[in-house]
């Protein structure tokens, strides 16, 4: 089997930024010069050909498939950045601050990526919505201003404005990816008349392609199919009036470039809109919707239903940039599940637990699943890991303030359709022990008072009083219900109970015995790695075989444990 290109991820934290390589490596690469100063963020270009960061300083870009510096903005205002899609331009916003005479300063600027020279600069005062959008083929540019889109060939940024598309009202925009650009614009609801959106085709602005009106639109968002010939429409009201929820009120429209088809999705299960998802081939979509536990459907390209992948608690799907492995997870407020399907025959490969994640994201290749607890949605056990498609955890890092973390974006004609591979061995996996508190598998149970944590006695009123009873009283002196034996052996045909038994302490392990636990592990970790072995060569597992292998981590971690403590 050919090896494929490795992978290449940044991750930016409280003490550094940094660029690894993924998967067999898991190491930062050689030749990036890390910045000796805090960042603010970072960002690849669409496709990936272009890195760069943001600090106290400026930006600085980088070439990214060599990480050879290409220019330095030095731009000390700077709040935020974007990049054009093939990387070829810098688009930086800072706050606008009046001049001497009154007039609005120049802070949306536009640079030369290459160079670092500026191209253009326009006066742009609110950061909602400040970013120049391009073209895939960065032919032509535009910009949002009060009652109209400006756009510009690019080649001429910074003379005149090459066209305008005027609609009163104008909120949101967005260019279409693929070959013949188009862009979609809505005009939110006003004095009773509904909300539009409609599309037209770059650069003829007399017709519109498509039109499509609807109520219930205070905002929206937009999801273009990667050819850019079809785009879903998901609206947002800040306030449901049927008072089912406190949330406001979602639906989904389906909207053809062509002008021949359009719709309102129907979703069959009352409740928020949560994650919507394209297929990569633009054939298909996928969306999570309803109350919890929340429903989750696959759709083609008329908006039919085709296959429902159940009822439960999750609110995120993606494909994998191949389209064979589709992820349904639950994060958030959510316990972090995780479910994999095989697209292909739409059965579930496994299911397994990111517990506090709150980033996802599939590598390019594929085959391995990024999820990562960053700050500031928790600041405690941050780091990152990586699962094998088939649901096998290979990689984890631990990382203090994790506050962002990202794949190299990359074509996937690179990293061709294959099928269903077992999982590599582990690299490296965590113990559970030290390095920041685990979350507990196990409820609470009763509050505890700090002057009785770490005792036995119980705490509550009845069991307090029930272990006080006879304490400073002789067997005669205790209380005799009427009728009863002297002696007190009736108590209502119930015997005492026993006093509570004393856990006597577990004796530490011996070192012999450590070390018959570590070799009997180490033969299990063989074993399985023999397993794998067999199915890659076509070998037929039988059960009891296939459940030894989902046992690879928790071996993993189990020896992990006994080496912590040597």
């Amino acid at each position: 089997m050919t090896s494929q290109p490795i992978t290449q991820f940044s991750f930016r934290s409280q003490k550094e930024l940094t660029i690894w390589d993924g998967y067999p490596e898991f190491k930062a690469v050689n030749n990036f010069k890390k910045p000796d100063m805090s960042s603010r963020m970072f960002h690849y270009s669409r496709y990936g050909h272009v890195y760069a960061y943001l600090t106290v300083e400026g930006v600085k870009v980088f070439d990214a498939a060599t990480l050879a510096p290409l220019c330095e903005i030095e731009r000390a205002n700077v709040i935020d950045f974007w990049l054009s899609p093939q990387g070829s331009y810098v688009a930086t916003w800072e706050r606008p601050v009046k001049l001497e005479d009154g007039a609005g300063s120049h802070n949306l600027m536009i640079w030369d990526a290459k160079t670092g020279e500026q191209i253009a600069a326009f006066s742009q005062k609110a950061q909602n919505n400040w970013n120049f959008q391009w073209t895939d083929d960065e032919k032509y540019c535009a910009r949002m201003v009060t009652g109209e889109i400006q756009f510009w060939e690019t080649k001429s940024l910074g003379k005149s404005v090459w066209a305008k598309l005027r609609l009163e009202g104008v909120a949101q925009f967005s260019l279409s990816p693929g070959k013949a650009p188009a862009i979609a614009v809505f005009i939110p609801e006003k004095n009773g008349a509904p909300a539009i959106v409609r599309m037209y085709s770059i650069p003829n602005f007399s017709t519109a392609l498509s039109n499509k009106t609807f109520y219930k639109a205070d905002r929206i968002t937009m999801y273009w199919n990667d050819l850019g010939t079809n785009l879903l429409v998901l609206t947002m009201t800040d306030v449901d009036k049927s008072n089912k929820s406190y949330y406001g009120e979602t639906n989904l429209y389906y909207l053809a470039v062509a002008g021949n088809f359009d719709c309102r999705v129907a979703l069959d299960k009352e409740g928020p809109i949560h994650d919507v998802t394209w297929g990569p081939d633009s054939k298909e979509f996928i969306v999570c919707y309803g109350s919890m536990p929340a429903k989750t459907t696959l759709f083609d390209h008329r908006a039919t239903p085709v296959f429902d992948f159940g009822i439960n608690p999750r609110n995120f799907v993606k494909y994998n940039p191949q389209g064979r492995t589709i992820c349904i997870a639950g994060f958030g407020n959510l316990n972090g599940t995780v479910d994999l399907w095989d697209r292909k025959s739409l059965r579930k490969i496994n299911t397994f637990a990111a517990s506090n994640a709150s980033h996802c994201e599939w590598s390019p290749c594929g085959r391995f699943l990024l999820t990562a607890t960053l700050t500031p949605r928790l600041r405690v056990d941050n780091g990152f890991k990586l699962w094998h498609h088939t649901g096998t955890l290979i990689y984890e890092e631990s990382v203090d303030e994790l506050y962002q973390i990202g794949y190299r974006p990359e074509p996937a004609s690179r990293y061709p359709m294959r099928s269903t591979s077992p999982p590599p061995n582990p690299i490296k996996i965590l113990p559970t022990t030290g390095g920041g508190a685990k979350a507990s598998a196990t409820p609470a149970g009763a509050y505890r008072p700090p002057h009785l944590r770490g005792s036995a006695t119980p705490t509550s009123l009845s069991d307090r009083a029930a272990a006080l009873d006879g304490i400073g009283r002789s067997p005669t002196s205790q209380r005799r219900v009427v009728g009863s034996k002297p002696n007190g052996k009736s108590n209502n045909g119930r015997s005492p109970a026993p006093p509570p038994a004393i856990k006597p302490q577990e004796p530490a392990i011996s070192p012999e015995e450590k070390q018959k636990k570590i070799r009997n592990l180490e033969k299990k970790l063989r074993q399985i790695r023999d397993l794998k072995d067999k199915m890659s060569q076509g070998e037929e597992l039988a059960p009891a075989q296939q459940q030894k292998l989902t046992t690879e981590v928790s071996v993993m971690r189990e020896l992990a444990n006994l080496h912590l403590t040597d």
